[in-house]
């Protein structure tokens, strides 16, 4: 287990890296509920919601759905919004909501936020440059290359399947069943060493190349064979490789530190409180290494607008590897039965009889996503608020933006 703990960007002063102490890591309420707003005590509190805030609008086209979509928060789903849409279709930008529950003062439209497995998106990245370098070979196991950590039981998983959720590894065991569970153990440090570990000692949970079934494993593995390649911390080759050559200044790992450096809206996640009562508690303070390459990356809608016209643009990944992140295997979904929607670091849906590809994220009190169409004329940034982020359905506010922006899901 490692003792030392990568932090990038605004968390090292813009200027490099630091090392941090630790190891690597439904029914809502109404907002009048009780609220819980210390993150680290938790005290209730009883407080009406804040009147909503305006909706801040800087657009070069109109669309009156995506600002219906972002208006008229907090409710009982999210307490604020962000948007940014971009390309030759038109811009849009676009904030809702509250900073806080307890001032109600205005969204800060520049906030970074949590935007969990969009972080899979810049892993995958950092992959497909290193299989363009030829120094990572997407048909080889990845045991090949992790030997003493990868066990005999599951050679047969290449390098491709972890990045494309094929590869049969069942999830990781973590203590807790429950939010309220998770939450009071919510600063306790994920070792990735351990995390394989632990998932690997399961029997798989299908052949290698058979299924997909999304999980956050394969990219925690793919996070150690980066390390691996490189003899470099992962967190590392993110910033030299794709952070700073885009100039994405406020995108960084926060590493062990549970706490979001820098200008930041609260998040909020409907649970049961000390007192029994159901409301929200700010869950703005809470630890990512569970996530790691797979999912803690701490952005701004502005940071992942520039990502993610360099990497339709082919700036990021160049050439033929391209594809990869645009190829969907053809197999079945492990669970549903349906067709595989997940190729290397981005999933596509059809909506308004068009593909859309991209990468939602959810960490407890925040949802995010990146999304354009192939060619780029379309692209989309939101971060919401959500307060009931990781569950099973959509966030309504970020389904209403989504279809705001490109229609609804289309049929077939």
């Amino acid at each position: 287990m490692r003792s030392t703990r990568e932090t990038t960007g605004p968390a090292a002063g813009n200027a490099g890296t630091t090392r941090n102490p630790g190891a690597r890591h439904s029914a809502l309420v109404v907002l009048a509920a009780a609220l819980v707003l210390g993150a680290a005590t938790g005290p209730a509190v009883a407080s009406a919601p804040p009147a909503p805030s305006s909706t801040v609008v800087a657009a070069r086209s109109a669309n009156p759905a995506l600002e219906k979509a972002v208006a008229g928060l907090p409710t009982a789903d999210a307490t604020a919004a962000l948007v940014r849409v971009g390309g030759t279709e038109g811009v849009w930008r676009g904030s809702s909501g509250v900073h806080d529950l307890k001032s109600g003062r205005p969204a800060d439209p520049t906030a970074r936020f949590r935007a969990g497995s969009v972080t899979k998106v810049f892993t995958a990245a950092v992959a497909l440059q290193l299989a363009a370098e030829g120094r990572l070979d997407l048909d080889r196991s990845a045991r090949s290359y992790l030997p003493e950590l990868i066990p005999a039981s599951y050679e047969g998983v290449t390098v491709r399947q972890l990045l494309n959720h094929t590869h049969g590894i069942p999830a990781p065991d973590f203590p807790g069943t429950t939010v309220e569970e998770w939450y009071a153990d919510r600063f306790r440090i994920h070792d990735p060493e351990d995390m394989v570990r632990s998932a690997t000692s399961k029997t798989r949970e299908f052949a290698p190349g058979e299924r997909q079934h999304y999980l956050n494993i394969g990219y925690t593995v793919a996070g150690l064979l980066i390390e691996r390649i490189t003899g470099d911390s992962y967190e590392r080759q993110v910033a030299r490789r794709i952070l700073k050559p885009l100039g994405l200044h406020d995108t960084y790992f926060p590493g062990s530190d549970p706490r979001i450096v820098g200008p930041h809206n609260h998040g909020y996640q409907t649970m049961t409180l000390d007192d029994g009562t159901r409301g929200l508690r700010d869950v703005t303070v809470w630890g990512a290494t569970d996530g790691w390459a797979a999912g803690d990356i701490v952005s701004t809608t502005a940071d992942l607008e520039r990502f993610t016209q360099a990497l339709f643009g082919g700036r990021v990944v160049r050439g033929p590897l391209l594809e990869e992140m645009f190829t969907l295997p053809q197999v079945a979904d492990f669970k549903s039965g349906a067709r595989a929607v997940y190729a290397v670091g981005l999933s596509m849906k059809k909506l308004d009889g068009r593909e859309v590809w991209g990468k939602t994220g959810g960490r407890w009190g925040y949802n995010a996503a990146i999304a354009s169409t192939r060619s780029g004329s379309r692209t989309l940034v939101y971060s919401v608020n959500s307060t009931g982020a990781k569950g099973q359905d959509m966030n309504a506010v970020a389904q209403n933006i989504m279809v705001a922006v490109y229609g609804k899901p289309s049929k077939g």
